[in-house]
């Protein structure tokens, strides 16, 4: 992550996402949503927020974000400090990009039921706003239940760290509800359009969006993008070698350059 994390920001790019699976369980029915076997980079990922860490002590201005975390699969007061704590080593640099995730063993073996994923999501995700904003938070509710408690540090960023939920439609009062952004996956501005029309007239024309673009990447799918009044685009950066890696984002920065 800091040889990544050092390359981007020295090419000019704006930010680094990285993904995370706890495990990804042996004997599983879930079908994969892009087809086929489970790729093994999706158990061979790092813990996000120690990968993070070590990429915001290397750089200065990157943003840093998770794309997704999966709330679903971890305790709400720990995930609070975890993120509190890499906002305020990050200076303010950190996007909380959650998910209630689509891999129902391996929400089942956090102890989770994967039919009530979203409602659990949702306590977490407002029991940790609690947690960011309050010097004596307490949640009551029925996946997430605590007295008051005391927990430093609070984030920099204010009324709280970012929050952007993946996902698609189903995901926008969500969003609307909780004051997030939308942390969207599309092949093309085109078929981003419908839906980010949908979410601006239920959330705002202010709702902040980061769109996560999958497929081939130029100047002109980019420049799609903009014309929508996205101002944050993610793309895919393959599971390869150092070098091939970096070779990748050369190509990449290419395609920005000529963005203008």
């Amino acid at each position: 992550p800091v040889d990544l994390a050092v390359a981007l920001e020295s090419r000019g790019f704006g930010s680094l996402f990285v993904t995370e699976h706890s495990h990804i369980p042996g004997d599983t029915k879930t079908p994969y949503p892009m087809g086929g076997p489970i790729p093994p980079q999706y158990y061979r990922t790092l813990d996000p927020f120690v990968s993070l860490t070590a990429a915001a002590v290397a750089t200065e201005s990157l943003l840093l974000g998770t794309g997704i975390s999966l709330v679903t699969q971890r305790d709400p007061i720990l995930t609070a400090k975890e993120v509190a704590s890499l906002d305020l080593v990050s200076q303010g640099r950190f996007l909380f990009g959650v998910g209630v995730g689509w891999l129902r063993e391996e929400i089942a073996n956090h102890g989770v039921d994967p039919k009530v994923r979203g409602r659990v999501m949702d306590e977490r995700l407002r029991a940790m706003v609690e947690i960011w904003t309050k010097d004596e938070p307490e949640f009551h509710g029925d996946y997430v239940d605590f007295d008051p408690i005391y927990s430093w540090p609070k984030p920099l960023a204010k009324p709280h760290t970012p929050v952007y939920v993946g996902g698609g439609p189903a995901n926008f009062p969500r969003i609307a509800d909780l004051g997030a952004g939308w942390l969207s996956l599309s092949p093309s501005a085109d078929a981003l359009a419908p839906d980010l029309a949908k979410l601006r007239d239920l959330a705002g024309p202010d709702v902040p969006v980061i769109a996560s673009h999958v497929g081939k990447v130029t100047a002109e799918i980019l420049g799609g993008y903009r014309d929508l009044g996205v101002d944050h685009v993610t793309v895919e950066l393959p599971t390869q070698p150092r070098d091939e890696t970096l070779r990748r984002l050369d190509s990449l920065h290419k395609a920005y350059a000529e963005l203008g």
